[in-house]
């Protein structure tokens, strides 16, 4: 690679290694997609109110005045209620301490089987239950009434805002937002803005939309970022072959290889420290389903990248970021997965809380425990690293302005080493690391030889040379703000 401008690195924010925005040349060191590990199901279907699946399209939020994450999911809706529900669905509230072990406190709000003790969510739209979906928390509003907001989807085919208190929602009064059944929202702080995805038609059938709205209540006409392309075709025609011929993965009931593709189904996108992230979840359709209304098929989320939200680039060759998991293993993610909306920040982990059902018939089989909220994990910055073997490798920065007089790297070098040098202006050495060592997802950089701390302010570039390591990340602090 050739060396470009400058680039804008802020304090204490992260630089990854999941584009090549900030590399300027890199030499023997090859590039690692890490999937996070999966945990399992953290909330389950409540069979006894007869709900059989639960499915999520938000993160959860963090509420500081009850010490609480708070989720909403939404249900199958038990048959008493089917005539009560506006999409098919009804609400369902969660909440949790500890991100792991979750309640559904009772809200008092839906009368089902002659008891308003559950946890149902009463938002009547219509005349009927809608439910709150794509749930985030909006600090920076003063009004208690109106810090959660959300998305509720209408048969009409758009998306209504909605806001709430934690326990109340209503609607706004503000026009919807077109889309179809799938959709995703996220509140970005540094930008000051809502952003949202939505579900249009492209070329190979689903597709990506993206809309924003400063205020919650005005919105950007949606506009196409995200679809599947011909070499997806190419890719999913092989990955239905591979399943069908696998028995250790649910199979799907329809096979027809006229109707082999994929197309994008979802996607969640989010702001993670330098860059935004997206979660494409690929449908591929294996063929049309028995009542010839729709496709059968499976899922599998991809890792994609942006630096404005809108152009997007690959991660990983397509690699699946999040996969089917095998038969046999008691997992709920077998057959459908819908991707995360952002993930969670827990101490030097990323939590992602996301769909999992086994099967997509709605005949196939008969089970009254199909799907629920799937948690995975992965190590903090951890999506893709920077490899090196025992020969080594190295890789320089783009030069920058350092806003900051202290050095932090994420890396693994149990068996081996990274040594950092920075370079001034003019690409001179100023400054050599003692070697970082060990398995350290902060680590302080400590200088050998000179020192960056006179660079504050000033042109720099950083080289790391590495042995038998891994680097994931790296970011300028103040040692105060460590």
């Amino acid at each position: 690679m050739t060396s470009r401008a400058s680039f804008v690195v802020r304090a204490r924010e992260r630089q990854l290694f999941v584009d090549d925005h900030d590399i300027a040349s890199v030499d023997k060191l090859r590039s690692t997609m890490h999937s996070p590990a999966k945990k399992g199901a953290v909330v389950r279907p409540n069979v006894a109110l007869g709900v059989d699946t639960v499915q999520t399209r938000s993160a959860p939020a963090w509420d500081p005045s009850d010490l609480r994450f708070k989720l909403w999911t939404f249900a199958s809706v038990p048959t008493d209620l089917a005539w009560d529900a506006e999409a098919g669905w009804i609400g369902l509230y969660n909440e949790s301490a500890d991100g792991l072990h979750w309640t559904q406190p009772p809200l008092h709000q839906v009368s089902h089987r002659g008891s308003t003790d559950n946890s149902f969510v009463s938002l009547r739209l219509h005349g009927k239950h809608a439910v709150p979906e794509a749930v985030v928390r909006d600090p920076s509003d003063s009004d208690p009434a109106r810090r959660f907001k959300g998305w509720t989807w209408l048969r009409s085919n758009v998306v209504q805002p909605i806001v709430s208190d934690g326990v109340a929602w209503k609607p706004l009064d503000c026009p919807g937002i077109p889309s179809q059944d799938e959709f995703n929202l996220f509140y970005d702080t540094q930008g000051a803005q809502f952003i949202g995805t939505v579900k249009h038609r492209a070329t190979w059938g689903r597709a990506v939309s993206l809309t924003t709205s400063p205020d919650f209540g005005s919105w950007t006409t949606p506009e196409p970022i995200f679809e599947a392309d011909d070499e997806d075709q190419e890719r999913a025609a092989a990955s239905i072959r591979a399943r069908l011929a696998n028995p250790m993965f649910n199979q799907p009931t329809s096979n027809d290889p006229a109707e082999y593709g994929a197309d994008v189904y979802n996607m969640g996108l989010f702001r993670y420290e330098s860059v935004f992230l997206g979660f494409p979840a690929f449908f591929h359709h294996t063929g049309r389903n028995a009542k010839g209304n729709n496709h059968d098929g499976f899922h599998l989320v991809q890792l994609v990248v942006s630096r404005d939200a809108r152009s997007w680039q690959r991660v990983g060759d397509r690699q699946p970021f999040i996969s089917s998991s095998p038969l046999g293993a008691g997992a709920y993610d077998l057959t459908q997965i819908l991707g995360p909306s952002s993930s969670i920040v827990r101490d030097d982990e990323l939590w992602f809380y996301y769909t999992g059902i086994k099967y997509r018939e709605v005949g196939e089989p008969s089970e009254p425990d199909r799907g629920a909220i799937c948690l995975a994990v992965l190590r903090r910055d951890g999506f893709v690293s920077l490899d090196a073997d025992s020969t080594g490798g190295d890789i320089t920065t783009r030069p920058f302005t350092a806003p900051a007089d202290r050095l932090f790297v994420n890396l693994q070098a149990s068996r081996g080493q990274i040594r950092v040098h920075a370079l001034d202006a003019a690409g001179d050495t100023i400054a050599t690391s003692v070697p970082l060592t060990g398995d350290q997802t902060r680590a302080a950089v400590r200088w050998s030889g000179g020192s960056i701390e006179a660079l504050k302010g000033k042109q720099v570039s950083l080289r790391f040379v590495l042995r038998d390591a891994q680097l994931y990340s790296y970011w300028l602090a103040d040692l105060r703000d460590q």
